[in-house]
């Protein structure tokens, strides 16, 4: 069984039983604004129900349930590269607006990243993150992330078009 420990979180697969803490951090529209429109809005019960049987069916997962106080409250995955980008993996995450601003994401990703580069055999990690989601940038700069290009208006979220900010990590520096 996968039980990471963060210090203010742990990191562990999704669950059926957290359907209704996903339920109550994941239905936001702040979290929603944060991340892709894949992350539906609002968050229904069957997108919950779909989400966990998909998380949890995978072995070895390539998300995990950020659980504080015996709860998820958000949650941290990687989607692994193919072909010659086999070696690389996209990072992302989100977290309960009830968790911000006290270094839970901060924590998670950090201990995530040498979990998942060893897991799925990555040199090379990157996220795109909005413009306007300072917060986030700030995790990814936190976790050594560095700035390596702006995609101008990349991303039409809630109507307006957002530049996105592409940073990248290099296991072992």
């Amino acid at each position: 069984m996968i039980a990471i420990d963060c210090g203010l979180c742990i990191l562990r697969p999704w669950r059926r039983m957290d359907l209704t803490s996903l339920l109550r951090h994941a239905d936001s529209r702040n979290v929603w604004l944060g991340v892709r429109d894949q992350f539906p809005h609002p968050y229904t019960r069957e997108a919950g129900r779909l989400w966990i049987d998909a998380a949890s069916g995978e072995h070895p997962p390539t998300a995990l349930a950020i659980e504080i106080a015996a709860e998820a409250v958000g949650s941290v995955g990687v989607v692994p590269g193919r072909d010659v980008n086999r070696h690389t993996g996209e990072v992302g995450y989100w977290l309960g607006e009830a968790h911000w601003n006290r270094g839970v994401a901060t924590a998670a990703l950090r201990q995530f990243l040498p979990w998942a580069a060893e897991t799925f055999g990555l040199r090379r990690f990157f996220a795109e993150t909005f413009a306007t989601n300072v917060a986030s940038a700030r995790v990814l700069e936190k976790c050594g992330f560095v700035r390596e290009g702006v995609l101008r208006q990349h991303a039409l979220k809630d109507g307006k078009y957002v530049d996105e900010i592409v940073y990248g990590y290099l296991v072992g520096g």
